[in-house]
């Protein structure tokens, strides 16, 4: 008797087990909150999205760079720092498209610290999974910065900080958020939401801008 009462114990414990870790999928998929799109979600024909390697920094807009664009012979690096997401020094490459061993930056955006808009793409799966020091979970919690948040890049031995504007998504045809806004230096996030979802059918944007350097007293009384 005592044995047939623990393995009902045990079959009911592992169904909820088992029903908490569904709901930990399902659950950050469905309660996704929209930001506000640009445009409509355009309906994918001849090739389902799912079949997309989303690793893949090329894939992720429609209509924008080729393929052949993100790979160069001489890829170059720099980092970027959120602290929010305790993300620290993650590296950023400039002539790559593989989003599994680092962040990407979009072909022929501007560098970090120079006027125009340097465009990063990060990959993201379920936030229960976020790893910032793995780059296939790197930008999972991007969703959860808000207006004022801190972004650091060192580029080229030089610190920059930026802080967010604005957040909202786009559909992968959207490809006027990577054009280039020479009025100051811009910094750009993006990632596929929502996050888990197989499908990545929306684009979140994370917009931000530099802050200039703070005079020190010296040149203050210059």
């Amino acid at each position: 008797m005592m044995g047939k009462n623990v393995l009902k114990l045990s079959a009911v414990i592992s169904a909820i087990s088992g029903f908490i870790i569904l709901a930990g999928v399902i659950v950050p998929i469905l309660s996704y909150k929209t930001p506000g799109l640009l445009s409509p979600i355009p309906e994918v024909k001849n090739q389902a999205v799912e079949e997309l390697d989303y690793t893949k920094a090329s894939n992720w807009f429609v209509g924008g760079a080729d393929p052949e664009d993100f790979v160069s012979p001489s890829v170059s690096f720099y980092t970027l720092s959120i602290p929010k997401l305790k993300i620290e020094n993650a590296t950023v490459a400039i002539g790559g498209e593989d989003l599994s061993k680092s962040l990407i930056q979009y072909p022929g955006t501007a560098v970090p610290g120079k006027n125009g808009n340097a465009v990063i793409f990060g990959h993201s799966i379920l936030p229960i999974f976020y790893d910032p020091k793995n780059y296939i979970s790197i930008f999972s919690t991007l969703p959860t910065l808000k207006k004022g948040d801190e972004i650091n890049v060192n580029y080229d031995g030089v610190s920059y900080k930026y802080r967010v504007e604005n957040l909202f998504e786009v559909a992968p045809t959207d490809i006027q958020v990577l054009e280039q806004d020479t009025s100051d230096s811009y910094l750009t996030l993006v990632t596929c939401v929502p996050p888990g979802d197989p499908r990545k059918p929306k684009r979140l944007i994370v917009r931000a801008r530099v802050v200039p350097p703070q005079n020190t007293n010296e040149n203050t009384r210059r």
